[in-house]
């Protein structure tokens, strides 16, 4: 349970800030500063995405069997930067 915590949850908090953001009707925030948020929540969880990533292959390199869990947590965080590029 503590993996699925740590891998799972944790890493798609990033995707639900990112999506909450962008369904936002433009009014509340205006259109640049809703822009912005939504970019700087794809840099972040983009950042983390690569940090995790060389976490993941720094494990694979020792023979973790736990290396798996990083990369699926990756590939939660690359959400957001998929969806800002697909959007833009």
């Amino acid at each position: 349970m503590k993996r699925i915590l740590h891998h799972m949850i944790v890493p798609a908090i990033m995707p639900a800030i990112f999506f909450a953001i962008a369904f936002t009707p433009v009014q509340v925030f205006g259109c640049r500063a809703r822009g912005l948020m939504a970019l700087l929540t794809a840099f972040v969880s983009g950042i983390a995405a690569v940090s995790m990533t060389v976490i993941a292959k720094k494990r694979s390199r020792l023979g973790d069997k736990g290396a798996i869990w990083w990369m699926i947590a990756v590939l939660i965080l690359m959400i957001p930067v998929v969806a800002i590029i697909i959007m833009a």
